[in-house]
């Protein structure tokens, strides 16, 4: 088992730190009082492997429970159990104007100086410092070689090109823009299939409505050039960091053209060995609404 401890100074990165280590595949808990570390170390072993990776945010927010740190390092060490520290730090002007930024207050100074809690925060962890295994300092680092540091010392090679969930939704404009969407794309100027009386009953699902949106020329080519856009983009959101995209594809109801070309693109990128789920929203809200005759 790969059990971290997660310090450091308050706006140095400890939030973006675990957000990178649970993309890695650790079972993450932020802000956890030291004295709880034993019980908890005991229960994950207990997992028999079922949890093998675990990384705990400790620091100043637990206040007089931060003192309990070094009691349950020593009782893990005394019962065998390995873990490390990875110690978050930047320079004081680094943390001031990120404070200002963010307009949060020091959890060691609320009502004064960010200065003043910064000097004593970093008093109270200079011993766990000391002891740490890993030290990266952010003053310099933007998110993504913050994430690049975190994969070199506790990713596995290879990992993140692997982790890239893509979920193609189909949805109706008429219901709404899903709101978690990464790329949306209009397919209203296909031809309707709506309005053909012998396959408004059908959806996308169905080889009569697939038939008749492939059959045009402007169908073909446009899902030809989606594909290849897809593809030119995954390895770069991949190397921004970028863990999950939803590409949403939408006609007028979500029944009929967007479901017929949200199936194509995902069998194509499927095919291509992505990592990819697929969802009909809206396929059956027509019907449901007493639009359709199933």
């Amino acid at each position: 088992m790969r059990f971290v401890i997660v310090t450091g100074l308050s706006g140095a990165g400890k939030t973006q730190a675990i957000r990178n280590l649970e993309d890695l595949g650790f079972f993450c808990v932020d802000n956890m009082p030291p004295t709880l570390i034993p019980k908890f170390a005991e229960a994950c072993y207990q997992t028999e492997g079922r949890i093998d990776k675990i990384a705990l945010v400790i620091d100043i927010r637990g206040g007089k429970f931060f003192d309990d740190l070094f009691t349950s390092l020593k009782y893990l060490m005394e019962q065998g159990y390995k873990y490390e520290i990875l110690f978050l730090d930047a320079n004081d002007e680094t943390l001031i104007k990120r404070f200002k930024e963010s307009r949060r207050k020091h959890p060691l100074a609320p009502d004064g100086r960010v200065l003043n809690g910064i000097d004593m925060e970093r008093n109270r962890l200079r011993e766990v410092k000391d002891r740490a295994d890993n030290i990266i300092d952010t003053t310099k680092l933007s998110a993504r070689e913050l994430r690049d540091k975190i994969n070199s010392i506790y990713g596995e090679e290879g990992q993140l090109e692997t982790q890239l969930m893509i979920t193609v939704l189909s949805f109706g404009f008429k219901y709404g823009i899903p709101v978690d969407s990464d790329l949306v794309f209009d397919v209203r100027f296909l031809p309707n299939p709506f309005y053909i009386p012998e396959l408004k009953q059908f959806s996308g699902n169905d080889k009569p409505v697939r038939d008749y949106v492939f059959d045009f020329d402007e169908t073909k080519e446009f899902v030809n050039k989606l594909e290849d856009m897809v593809e030119f983009l995954i390895p770069h959101y991949l190397k921004e960091g970028k863990r999950q995209l939803i590409i949403s594809i939408g006609c007028t109801g979500g029944r009929h053209r967007s479901v017929s070309i949200a199936n194509e693109i995902y069998e194509r990128l499927k095919q291509n060995g992505h990592k990819i789920n697929i969802d009909h929203r809206d396929i059956n809200e027509d019907a449901h609404k007493g639009g359709l005759k199933l």
